[in-house]
């Protein structure tokens, strides 16, 4: 798992390159307008995916994505980043501040328009055998917060 996280992270500073310090966020829907939480933002932060009282990190929050109940969060949702077999436009994508696209972000590894590290998510979400809760504090000690 260590790998992971470490492929993870390279990953991340790869793709923000000379935005290093720029925020990186989720959104969703068709129309990519439903945000749905900050990837590198100060665990702290309300918007923050790290922040497991806020409402994009809590997995009992219908706004984030990691509620296996709600849509985001449910992985046979064709617009959940944890169907590996989606292809839907709903599905989030990763923009940073400047409106810098990622990709989206999903465990779809043979997405050629997904994110740089969806392997990595994808062995995540497996290796926690879909628990999202584990999947977010695996993600987020990836990128060097508590969770």
């Amino acid at each position: 798992m260590h790998l992971f996280r470490l492929l993870l992270l390279v990953s991340i500073i790869l793709m923000t390159g000379s935005h290093a310090f720029s925020k990186t966020m989720l959104f969703g829907g068709a129309d990519r307008k439903e945000y749905l939480g900050c990837l590198d933002c100060n665990e702290f932060a309300p918007d923050s995916i790290c922040n497991g009282f806020g409402k994009y990190g809590n997995e009992f929050s219908s706004e984030g994505i990691f509620n296996e109940f709600a849509g985001y969060g449910n992985e046979f949702s064709s617009k959940s980043p944890w169907n590996e077999f989606s292809t839907s436009r709903e599905v989030p994508v990763l923009v940073d501040e400047n409106g810098k696209f990622y990709g989206y972000f999903t465990i779809n590894e043979h997405r050629s328009d997904s994110v740089s590290f969806s392997s990595v998510l994808y062995k995540m979400f497996k290796g926690s055998k879909g628990n999202l809760e584990k999947v977010r504090l695996s993600l987020c000690k990836a990128l060097g917060k508590k969770g």
